[in-house]
C-alpha cells in the first residue's frame, strides 16, 4: 500500500503533458480517378469523384467538424468562412472537378445553417439543402486574363527552359536508353492489348507513363480488355514499375535539382502559406491545393523521402494527398503563440484519405517528424523558389515578365528579392504560385515527352535557341 502512494505521489509531481493544438493546414491533393489521357480530353469518373469527395470528408472529421479529432483553432465548423481558406487548382477540368468534389466532403451542405431569416420573417434556405459555393482559385492559360503580372509563372506562355532541359537530359542518359532497349520486347509483346491506341512504333519506354495509364483505366473500368489474358500480375507490376521509374527520371535528379522545380516552388507556396497562417495570427489556417503527380514526385525528390522509403520514387495513386499540419503545445487562452512555440508535421496517404490514413513521415533526413517552426522554414528555403526572381534566374528565363526581374535586380548576387504582402511578410506571388507550377515545368516536359505519334529528343542547343519551351497542357503530370 505504502510502495503504491509513493507512486501516485511520484505520478502526481509530474508535469502535466500540454495538449496539441493544431493551428493550420496545407494540403496538396492528386486529382481522382479519370478517363485515359491518350484519350483527351480527359475527365473525372464518378469513381473519382467519390474518391476525392471522402477524401475531404476525412479531412473534415479529422480538422473541421465541430467534433473534429484535431480541430483547426478558430476555424468555422459548419459553414465555410472563405476568409478562412484558400483553394487553388489549375485551369483543368480534371483538377477543378477533383477540387470542387473535395470541398463537398470539406464542407457538406449546410442544411439549417445556410437558413437566413429576412426583414419581412420569410426564411430563406440556399437551394440543394445549403449548397456551399467556395471559390476555386484559377488563373488564367493567357496573358489577357486578370492581374497577370501577379502570377507569371502561371500563364500558358510560361516554361521553365533549364528544368525541361534537364529533363531531356535523363532522355539521353544511360539509365533511359539502358531500360528503353531492355524493354523494347516487353512493350511489343503487349500489342494485342493496346494497338487500337498505340502503333508498334510507339509501344516503347519513351511511352512508358502512357500505355500503363492507358492500360490501368481499362483494368479498371472496362467489362472487356482485348487479349485480357496477357495481363497477369506480373505484366500490371512490370508497366507500373516502368512508368515510375519513366516518370520519377523526368521529376527529380539529385545532381540536377532544376529538375524539380516544381517542387521547389512548391515549397515556397507552403512556406508561404503557413507563414501566412502565423503572422495574421491564424485568420487564414486552411490552405488547399490541388496539382499533378509530378509535383509530388519533385518535392519528394528535394524533402529527401525515398530516404525513408523507395515508395516514395513513384507515381502517386488517384486522390493522393499531403498534409502539413501547424501546431503548438503551448497555451493558446491567452493568445496566438509565438513561432518559437509552433512545429510542422507532415503526412502522406498515398489514395484517398478515406481509404489509406495520412501517416506522419520525417522530412529532410531528420530522424524526428516533429519539427520546430525555424527548421522546418530553414530545411525548406534550402531548395524552395520563394518568388518571381528566383524563378527567372533558376530557370534562365529573362524574356517576357522575366525581363524586368533580370534587368532589375544584381545579376551578380544572385539573391532575389521576395514580393511583400502588406504586412511585410515575404510571399511567393499572390498565393496561388504553387497551383499551375504543376503545369509548364517538370511538366514542361511533357509536352515533348508524351506525343504517342513520335517521341524526340529535343536537343540543348535547340532549347537555348527558341529561348524557351512550348507551355505543356494543364493535364501533362495529372
Amino acid at each position: 500500500m505504502h510502495h503504491l502512494e509513493a507512486i501516485l505521489l511520484s505520478l502526481a509531481a509530474l508535469p502535466l503533458v500540454k495538449s496539441e493544438t493544431v493551428l493550420g493546414l496545407y494540403i496538396f491533393s492528386r486529382h481522382g480517378d479519370r478517363t485515359p489521357k491518350i484519350l483527351a480530353p480527359t475527365n473525372l469518373t464518378s469513381l473519382g469523384a467519390e474518391q476525392v469527395y471522402t477524401s475531404g470528408g476525412y479531412y473534415r472529421n479529422r480538422y473541421v467538424a465541430s467534433d473534429a479529432s484535431s480541430p483547426i483553432l478558430g476555424l468555422s465548423r459548419n459553414t465555410a468562412a472563405l476568409k478562412q481558406l484558400t483553394v487553388t487548382a489549375p485551369v483543368d477540368n480534371v483538377l477543378q472537378s477533383s477540387a470542387q468534389a473535395f470541398l463537398q466532403g470539406l464542407y457538406p451542405p449546410a442544411g439549417d445553417f445556410s437558413t437566413e431569416e429576412l426583414r419581412n420573417d420569410t426564411e430563406v434556405t440556399s437551394p440543394l439543402n445549403g449548397y456551399q459555393y467556395i471559390p476555386i482559385n484559377t488563373v488564367d492559360s493567357s496573358f489577357s486574363g486578370t492581374t497577370p503580372e501577379d502570377n507569371p509563372w502561371l500563364q500558358g506562355g510560361s516554361g521553365c527552359t533549364n528544368a525541361v532541359v534537364s529533363s531531356n537530359n535523363y532522355l539521353s542518359s544511360s539509365d533511359y536508353l539502358t531500360t528503353y532497349q531492355q524493354s523494347q520486347a516487353f512493350y511489343q509483346d503487349l500489342l494485342p492489348v493496346i494497338n487500337t491506341t498505340f502503333s508498334a512504333a510507339n509501344a516503347n519506354f519513351k511511352n512508358a507513363y502512357s500505355i500503363f495509364d492507358y492500360v490501368n483505366v481499362a483494368t479498371i473500368h472496362n467489362q472487356t480488355i482485348p487479349s485480357s489474358g496477357l495481363l497477369t500480375n506480373e505484366t500490371l507490376y512490370e508497366l507500373k514499375l516502368r512508368a515510375n521509374e519513366h516518370e520519377w527520371g523526368l521529376a527529380y535528379n539529385s545532381s540536377e535539382q532544376i529538375r524539380a522545380i516544381a517542387g521547389a516552388t512548391l515549397a515556397g507556396q507552403i512556406v508561404s502559406a503557413l507563414n501566412e497562417t502565423i503572422s495574421g495570427a491564424g485568420t487564414l489556417p486552411l490552405h488547399i491545393q490541388f496539382g499533378a503527380y509530378g509535383v509530388f514526385s519533385s518535392f519528394f525528390g528535394l524533402a529527401q523521402l525515398p530516404a525513408v522509403s523507395d515508395d516514395f520514387t513513384g507515381v502517386v495513386d488517384y486522390a493522393a494527398n499531403m498534409a502539413f499540419e501547424l501546431v503548438t503545445n503551448a497555451s493558446v487562452t491567452s493568445g496566438y503563440p509565438s513561432a518559437a512555440d509552433i512545429s510542422v508535421r507532415f503526412r502522406f496517404a498515398n489514395g484517398s484519405a478515406a481509404l489509406v490514413a495520412p501517416q506522419v513521415y520525417p522530412l529532410f533526413g531528420q530522424s524526428e517528424t516533429l519539427l520546430p517552426w525555424t527548421t522546418f522554414v530553414a530545411e525548406m528555403n534550402k531548395f524552395a523558389v520563394a518568388d518571381t526572381a528566383a524563378w527567372c534566374q533558376a530557370c534562365g528565363v529573362t524574356t517576357g515578365t522575366c525581363a524586368a526581374t533580370s534587368s532589375g535586380s544584381d545579376s551578380g548576387s544572385g539573391t532575389a528579392t521576395a514580393t511583400k504582402a502588406p504586412n511585410g511578410i515575404s510571399l511567393p506571388v499572390a498565393g496561388v504560385i504553387g497551383a499551375l507550377v504543376t503545369l509548364a515545368v517538370v511538366l514542361g516536359a511533357e509536352a515533348l515527352i508524351y506525343v504517342v505519334a513520335g517521341v524526340t529528343l529535343v536537343k540543348k542547343s535547340t532549347l537555348a535557341a527558341a529561348g524557351g519551351v512550348a507551355a505543356a497542357s494543364a493535364e501533362s503530370k495529372a
